[in-house]
């Protein structure tokens, strides 16, 4: 029966994509009748061809931008076949792309973006974003998205997103949050905020020089156009954010899907590896000590040794103390410290009730140190040999020397945990099995100890390198300030800070490779042609000439309305810079010709061409459609409804402010 109904459906989507095929098909021979040249029939369908393998995955979109790519440097070869004189695109620049201002910049800032993470300073950033949010997506989404737009606003959309993108992993990985649900929307306001200054957008940072363009070549008598200055689109920007925010916090669950998280399937990391190792109701909880309790002046032993709970952190307001060299069981309990225990809920509650101690139901302060992706419980076997047979873990001092918090010690058909006491007394044999709370890094480093056999093997692997983070910082400041203050090509910046991180190894070369979604730059570079081609075949000019020519008579806000949805079709079919240039000349020539501002129909193109939200053509869409595991229908979904909120918004803000 599963079988069957599988062929039924399938039967039902051949039939669904033949038809649509055929739709298209026949809409590509239409417009081969009405176009003024054989040439910009070909782009036509090539642009049809495209939308289609998209729009209906017939294969991946990284497949899909290759192969129309490939088909493109074959009109070189076939031009006399297809009435052409020459191919649509120089076979000379068929692989500009991949060396094209937009693609190595991506590629560079997925590289600085990499080399923060290795640091840890994105951890850091994501620890503060949960300790503001919390882990609820309907707070969570407005942190994320409304740094990324900010930060947008001042330097390139595509690097704002690509730096936060290990942020968003880091979250997702903790709250259990799939990365489909935070990632488009982070991406989108990331668009949406570079709408916010002059300097947040490429379209933005031309308008200004096209516009004196413009000037230069206005019928004597005709007053020039004024230019924008770096804040005068602000409120426009702002509003477009605000709503892009809004729009996914209310709406994100019917338009956003649930795939592609980092936590375990079911269950937590500890929960999980209670399971495996039989070390069952452990749990994570984080406290605080008020003035009067009683633990205030015992040491961690001596609360341990009562109370049958674990400390794993501690933070007495000087510092998280946590792993090797982290918590003392000599260590005097304060006023105002929180601290991270292990224990089991009843164990936790009675604790709580005795001790008059505050419980805190989410962790906050040990949101990085009780994270899935930074520590866990594992199983270290004491091999013949170990330099530990004969000691106890109180008499090694295994939590501050190795950054072991030991639970259970299994011994044949012996278990000693944690609850029942004693554990840490016991003198360890050869063979014991120890169940321990301990930081990946740490037990990273117990790989290499030979009082340890590490028998968990499957568990994150990265090691940080915090003592890189001057570096790291040195460097990434020095691409800000080479993408801001200078006139330095983005790439050359960009490149800049992802050289000197690997260069003063923040990351090796072999990570930089890894940090790099080729995925996205498949994509992108593939689809940079096709752009060409729309624009130096005339086809975008022709099409533009035509849905001017149909609106004929009517007011001026429905011909810049038109204007609008105009720039925002072509942004999706070619670059927003492309866009911007072919239409702002046309929009001042409308503009005078109806009476209306001509700078204002300027500025309206140079907005709308980053209403670029349907298909993941944009670079920052691209950037997002793997880690989020999204398809082009999820595009379609959510950007659909985004693309009529921003046409809405953008064009009543515009006409408000100017």
């Amino acid at each position: 029966m599963p079988q069957k109904m599988t062929r039924m459906a399938a039967i039902r989507l051949l039939t669904k994509r033949d038809f649509a095929a055929a739709i298209f098909l026949a809409a590509a021979f239409y417009l081969a009748s009405i176009v003024p040249n054989i040439q910009i029939a070909w782009v036509m369908g090539f642009l049809l061809l495209t939308i289609f393998l998209f729009a209906f995955e017939v294969v991946s979109v990284d497949v899909a931008a290759v192969t129309i790519m490939v088909l493109l440097g074959l009109t070189s070869l076939l031009a006399p076949l297809m009435g052409l004189d020459q191919g649509l695109v120089p076979i000379a620049e068929i692989f500009d792309g991949f060396s094209s201002n937009a693609v190595i910049s991506i590629i560079a800032v997925m590289v600085i973006g990499a080399g923060l993470d290795r640091t840890g300073i994105m951890s850091r950033v994501a620890s503060f974003i949960m300790r503001v949010g919390g882990t609820a997506e309907p707070r969570i989404i407005p942190m994320i998205s409304g740094t990324v737009g900010v930060i947008s606003s001042f330097m390139q959309n595509v690097g704002a997103a690509a730096l936060f993108l290990p942020v968003v992993s880091r979250i997702s990985a903790r709250t259990g949050l799939p990365m489909s649900r935070l990632l488009m929307p982070m991406g989108f306001c990331a668009i949406l905020g570079g709408t916010i200054t002059m300097v947040g957008s490429s379209p933005l940072i031309l308008l200004n020089d096209l516009i004196l363009a413009v000037n230069e070549g206005l019928p004597d008598g005709e007053a020039p156009l004024r230019t924008f200055s770096l804040f005068e689109v602000t409120p426009i920007g702002v509003a477009l954010l605000i709503t892009g925010i809004v729009y996914f916090v209310i709406a994100g669950r019917l338009v956003l899907p649930s795939r592609g998280t980092d936590k375990l399937e079911g269950s937590d990391t500890m929960s999980y590896f209670a399971e495996t190792y039989g070390v069952t109701g452990v749990q994570a909880h984080e406290v605080r000590i008020p003035a009067g309790s009683p633990l205030v002046g015992i040491s961690v032993d001596d609360m341990e040794r009562a109370w049958k709970v674990r400390v794993i952190a501690v933070d007495k307001g000087d510092g998280l103390r946590f792993g090797a060299d982290g918590v003392d069981r000599t260590l005097g309990i304060e006023t105002h410290t929180f601290m991270a225990l292990l224990g089991s809920d009843a164990a936790i509650n009675t604790f709580v009730a005795a001790n008059n101690v505050e419980h805190r139901p989410e962790l906050e302060i040990f949101a990085e140190a009780m994270a899935p992706s930074t520590g866990g419980i594992a199983e270290i076997v004491i091999p013949p040999g170990s330099g530990l047979i004969g000691k106890s873990a109180r008499d090694v001092w295994m939590r501050k020397t190795y950054g072991l918090s030991l639970l259970a010690i299994n011994r044949g058909e012996t278990h000693i945990t944690y609850n029942s006491g004693g554990v840490r007394n016991m003198p360890l044999a050869a063979g014991d099995a120890l169940v321990v709370h301990t930081s990946w890094a740490d037990l990273a480093r117990l790989e290499k100890d030979r009082n340890f056999v590490i028998v968990t093997t499957e568990y994150p692997h990265e090691q940080l390198r915090p003592q890189k983070v001057p570096a790291a910082l040195f460097f990434f400041a020095v691409t800000l300030c080479l993408v801001l203050f200078t006139d330095l090509r983005l790439s050359v910046a960009l490149l800049t800070g992802a050289m000197g991180m690997i260069l003063f190894g923040v990351l090796s070369m072999e990570e930089a490779y890894e940090a790099v979604s080729w995925k996205t730059v498949f994509l992108l570079a593939s689809l940079i042609p096709l752009g060409l081609a729309v624009e130096s075949s005339g086809t975008a000019a022709w099409v533009a000439a035509q849905t001017l020519a149909a609106l004929g008579d009517v007011p001026i806000w429905v011909v810049q309305a038109a204007l609008a949805v105009l720039a925002t079709f072509f942004t999706l079919v070619m670059s927003n810079v492309g866009a911007t240039v072919l239409l702002v000349p046309l929009a001042v020539n409308m503009a005078l010709d109806i009476g209306a501002d001509p700078a204002v129909f300027a500025l309206t193109v140079a907005i709308a061409t980053s209403n670029s939200f349907l298909i993941p053509t944009h670079q920052v869409n691209a950037l997002i459609m793997g880690p989020g595991s999204y398809r082009v229908p999820d595009y379609v979904r959510a950007g659909g409804i985004m693309t009529l909120l921003f046409l809405g918004v953008a064009l009543v803000m515009i006409n408000l402010v100017f």
